[in-house]
């Protein structure tokens, strides 16, 4: 577990006024990670790390020779256009890089010092993303308990979920192909599904077209195959953590779940926020992690006191939806609901114990969603099936519109943070992407 540090230090300030703007989401103690580069002109790709409401060019930061010793080594793998190299430098190469820029970028800095990674910065509203790493494997999660019982709750009242999820982080591997970073627009997917009161299946463009709210957990140093990584030693090889949007047909995915997991209704889209917040920014905002008494306890390889004491994390989590009418209108989106991710049922820890306990190797780069994330109460579910109740109950959606699957046109956006008192604010950005009409029948 991160130990807190003078990074952390609520009180520290950034000589970069913005990063003292109410609601930043990008402090001095945060500064995640993304790849990006200037908007237009066809630049190279650089990683860099966001600061108020500038981008830090980690490639240009480099060549001014500000960062010495094992900081530099780091840098130069961070200012690479992927950031798969340093995401297996390991912890210690993390924390080195970010306290150089700590202390390059907080008040006190010298003068000389700010005029120079000042020459290193681009306005926020001047960059353009990719994907921060070279994705081999995607997996997505399925462990929000109360996710899981409201979506089988809406077919059987008083349904309970499948024995197995209260023993096991359950999983299926995704389509990294069709991942795409924040603004990506897809087409609605075509698929078969049953229409209601229909003996069998057309092939047809989705109706139930749906969001989930996730995080996305990226890898670090990986582990060899047949070689587990232990719940204890999982953090050393988590990165960081991002927004993300495992979109869903849901039509398609009822049909074709029985008997083996999802395939047409998940793979033709999936999309990730650009800025990675590490590990050791989300340190103040580790939480326990609980278990209710009455359910089944982890086996011993799901099990430690450190993941018992501060495996959860809460990030406070919103969705919110932006019509075509919205957009044409001007009104903006409206928000449609809220939750923490502390609420999951398995940790993250969990999820990567879990993923290499039958022998598979993982990658710096690999992706792992949390599965949706929902919460206990009203107002907090993570997706549309269960605001709407199966699309029985649509939802208003601003103007004079209601929804009970999403439309073409809708642009969804994901947004996260962490504050409390004693702790500067993280934030994570936002996710966002826009369903277009599917692609016409031979095109």
């Amino acid at each position: 577990m991160t130990l807190l540090d003078a990074t952390h230090d609520p009180a520290a300030r950034s000589w970069l006024a913005s990063a003292q703007a109410a609601g930043c989401d990008f402090p001095i103690q945060n500064l995640p990670f993304a790849v990006l580069r200037p908007r237009g002109g066809g630049a190279p790709w650089r990683g860099a790390v966001a600061i108020g409401d500038q981008a830090l060019d980690l490639a240009a930061l480099a060549a001014t020779g500000l960062v010495t010793g094992a900081a530099a080594e780091a840098l130069a793998l961070a200012a690479e256009p992927a950031l798969n190299r340093f995401m297996g430098a390991g912890p210690a190469a993390w924390r080195a890089l970010r306290q150089a820029l700590f202390a390059l970028l907080a008040e006190g800095a010298s003068a000389d010092a700010q005029r120079r990674v000042r020459a290193c910065l681009i306005p926020l509203a001047e960059v353009e993303y990719t994907l921060p790493a070279r994705i081999g494997d995607y997996t997505d999660f399925y462990t929000s308990l109360d996710h899981a019982l409201n979506c089988m709750r809406i077919m059987r009242p008083g349904a309970d979920v499948t024995p197995n999820f209260r023993w096991l982080p359950q999983a299926y591997h995704g389509r990294v192909s069709t991942l795409g970073v924040s603004g990506q627009q897809f087409h609605r997917p075509r698929g078969q599904w049953v229409p209601p009161g229909a003996g069998a299946p057309v092939f047809q463009p989705c109706v139930r077209m749906d969001y989930e709210l996730e995080l996305g957990v990226w890898v670090g140093p990986g582990n060899a195959a047949g070689r587990r990584i232990p719940l204890e030693q999982a953090d050393a090889h988590i990165f960081g953590i991002s927004l993300l949007n495992d979109w869903s047909a849901r039509d398609i995915q009822v049909w074709e779940m029985t008997p083996l997991g999802p395939f047409h209704a998940k793979n033709f889209a999936t999309t990730v926020a650009p800025w990675i917040v590490t590990l050791d920014a989300l340190a103040p905002y580790r939480t326990a992690w609980t278990r209710p008494a009455a359910d089944p306890q982890p086996l011993a390889y799901l099990e430690s006191a450190a993941n018992r004491a501060a495996g959860a994390f809460d990030v406070q989590l919103e969705v919110w939806l932006e019509s075509e009418a919205a957009r044409r209108a001007g009104r903006g989106p409206a928000r449609l609901s809220g939750t923490s991710f502390r609420h999951q049922y398995w940790s993250i820890g969990q999820m990567v114990a879990h993923h290499t306990a039958g022998g598979c190797s993982l990658q710096p780069g690999d992706l792992i969603g949390s599965g949706t994330i929902s919460g206990p109460g009203p107002g907090e579910a993570g997706a549309m099936i269960e605001l709407a109740h199966g699309g029985q109950r649509p939802v208003e959606v601003g103007g004079g519109e209601q929804r009970g699957f999403l439309q073409d046109g809708d642009s969804v956006i994901l947004r996260g943070w962490c504050e409390k008192p004693g702790a500067a604010r993280i934030g994570f950005g936002e996710c966002r992407g826009t369903v277009l009409p599917a692609v016409a029948e031979g095109g």
